[in-house]
């Protein structure tokens, strides 16, 4: 199939400073072959545009029940409900809904009109050392979207970076492989059958691109989610501080302890019942982490 020309976002963030060095422009792509439950974008889920319900604007007028023309609003004991299983994303409720209640998650745009957009910061990316990072979901779904958008940045001299999951075919990491300056590469258990429990995948195709982005002397980030009681065993704190020996030239790793800002864009998607419902992270635990890193030997890292 040949390449339309179009990527599939979710938004365009400016003036991020959590992706990379610097101040820098993240595009989020959407689709993602993880179901991590923890996740913050669970809108990124998905591939394709989707209803976005944001109850606590709803004033239950019922203007988008009129519209819908399958039937995905609807009362319930005088209260507005969507069934989001019967939803098109066809957004003709969204311009139905005065008080803004409702929106679609997902757009497909030239990636032409997406580099216009991050190029008019430059003066940003140049007196900051930022640039732009891909993130999503996981960029690597549309890889001759990224492909294209990276190649522009690098021709402009743009520094460029590409949050992945490392769930994608090794061919697609080849192929951006030129244009990226550095790797947000996440590693999320090292137990494999336990990888597969919490996000869906294994994680040897993970660990595999791992490497062979590291042997193509790829500049790399490891960034290592933890969730309290979840996935913050010991054998895989043991796991990353491996990893930062066997991979010694790694440019650093991050630990990104978990957050609960995500509930709430699950919920407004219809999730509810697929997300952890876990409070955030505590200093205790962090600094607790920070210790059994250390005993293993680990020392090139920082939590987030």
């Amino acid at each position: 199939m040949s390449f339309s020309g179009k990527a599939t976002i979710i938004s365009i963030l400016r003036a991020s400073i959590h992706d990379g060095p610097g101040i820098r422009t993240t595009v989020f792509f959407k689709g993602c072959p993880l179901r991590c439950g923890w996740c913050h974008n669970p809108e990124s889920w998905s591939s394709e545009p989707q209803l976005f319900f944001n109850r606590d604007k709803c004033v239950d007028c019922m203007a988008c029940v009129g519209v819908c023309p399958t039937g995905a609003h609807q009362i319930e004991q005088d209260r507005h409900m969507v069934k989001f299983g019967l939803c098109i994303a066809c957004g003709k409720c969204v311009e139905a809904c005065y008080y803004e209640a409702l929106s679609i998650f997902g757009q497909k745009l030239d990636v032409e009109a997406i580099f216009d957009e991050v190029k008019s910061d430059m003066d940003f990316y140049t007196m900051s050392g930022g640039g732009v990072t891909l993130s999503g979901g996981e960029p690597m779904l549309q890889p001759e979207a990224a492909s294209e958008l990276l190649k522009k940045c690098r021709e402009a001299g743009i520094h460029t970076c590409i949050e992945t999951c490392g769930y994608a075919p090794e061919k697609n990491y080849k192929k951006i492989l030129p244009y990226v300056d550095t790797f947000l590469f996440d590693y999320k258990d090292t137990d494999s059958a336990r990888h597969k429990k919490l996000t869906g995948v294994s994680n040897e195709l993970i660990l595999s691109n791992l490497d062979f982005l590291y042997k193509k002397n790829a500049w790399i980030i490891l960034r290592c989610p933890l969730i309290p009681s979840v996935n913050d065993t010991e054998d895989h704190l043991k796991g990353i501080a491996e990893l930062s020996k066997k991979y010694p030239l790694l440019e650093g790793i991050e630990i990104m302890p978990y957050h609960n800002l995500g509930i709430s864009k699950g919920t407004g998607i219809g999730l509810e019942g697929r997300q952890l419902m876990l409070e955030n992270t505590s200093r205790q635990t962090k600094d607790e982490w920070s210790c059994i890193l250390k005993k293993f030997g680990c020392i090139n890292f920082k939590i987030n």
